[in-house]
């Protein structure tokens, strides 16, 4: 069976595919690849199924050898690609021959990139869902060197796709917001003001949250809620009054305040912002 072994594992690489629908009532998140249409571009690019297993990494690349000969494609973040020392393509397929080493260098912007090797990444399933989740710790743990990571069989030729498109990273971040469930929390004056707030992408981001710097949101009522669900995408204001916005390893319950929620397509754009990125708000109204 072909399988790549972590050369270099890069700061945070983990498995990612779709994520786990459906079992939130066990307590278990979603997670899944944070900027689901670049892993599924990836995937289209060396022919596999939207949904395969393929790795996201954080920033810093990665470095696998392929045990046999493979052909992967890199998407997400731009970040230089080389096979056997030599400059290979971001965005297309690339044949990787037998003992090579695939290396994935340091975006150059944006933050997290997708490798998809035909074939898949073929760990073991739990719950439905190869996607290691950080926060319940379910499914593989980030990668580390040594790793052997095993391949699964290509479904065979991959098709005539010479390079997906997807949006850059962005400059500035808009996130469409629909206010509720708990928006009358908040001052009118306060959700307002939202849409003319300036906020920055926290350094304390991750696949948990994109957490925010900026103006506090003025509380209208004082204490806090019994735990009740979280979606994805769901705004929370915790004390210090900064939004919040749960990505795929959020927890499925929390007792702070939902100010709004950001729809799902909005979501990738966020998983690629820096810390420092500018972020507006863009209220939905109905």
């Amino acid at each position: 069976m072909t399988a790549l072994q972590v050369v270099r594992a890069g700061p945070l690489t983990t498995v990612q595919d779709l994520g786990r629908r459906g079992v939130a009532h066990l307590g278990v998140p979603r997670a899944g690849a944070l900027d689901e249409p670049a892993l599924r571009a990836a995937n289209r690019l060396v022919g596999n199924a939207p949904g395969a297993a393929g790795l996201e990494t954080t920033l810093g690349g990665v470095a696998l050898r392929a045990t046999a000969a493979a052909v992967v494609a890199v998407t997400g973040a731009p970040a230089p690609v080389r096979v056997a020392g030599r400059p290979a393509a971001w965005g297309a397929p690339v044949g990787v021959p037998a003992g090579a080493v695939v290396e994935i260098g340091a975006a150059t912007y944006g933050v997290r990139s997708y490798l998809a090797v035909a074939g898949g990444i073929a760990v073991p399933e739990l719950l439905g869902s190869r996607s290691a989740d950080l926060l319940s710790g379910l499914g593989p743990a980030p990668l580390a060197v040594g790793d052997l990571l095993p391949v699964g069989q290509a479904a065979g030729p991959y098709p005539p796709v010479d390079l997906v498109p997807l949006p850059a990273p962005p400059g500035e971040l808009v996130l469409r917001l629909r206010l509720g469930p708990r928006a009358d929390w908040f001052t009118a004056e306060a959700v307002a003001g939202l849409a003319r707030s300036r906020y920055q992408v926290a350094e304390a981001s991750n696949r948990i949250a994109l957490r925010t710097e900026g103006p506090a949101l003025a509380r209208a009522r004082e204490g806090e809620l019994p735990s009740e669900g979280m979606v994805l995408g769901a705004v929370q204001v915790p004390p210090d009054g900064r939004p919040v916005v749960f990505l795929a390893d959020h927890p499925t319950t929390g007792g702070y305040p939902v100010v709004g929620v950001v729809p799902g397509p909005d979501l990738a754009a966020a998983a690629q912002a820096r810390p420092g990125t500018p972020i507006r708000f863009a209220l939905l109204r109905a």
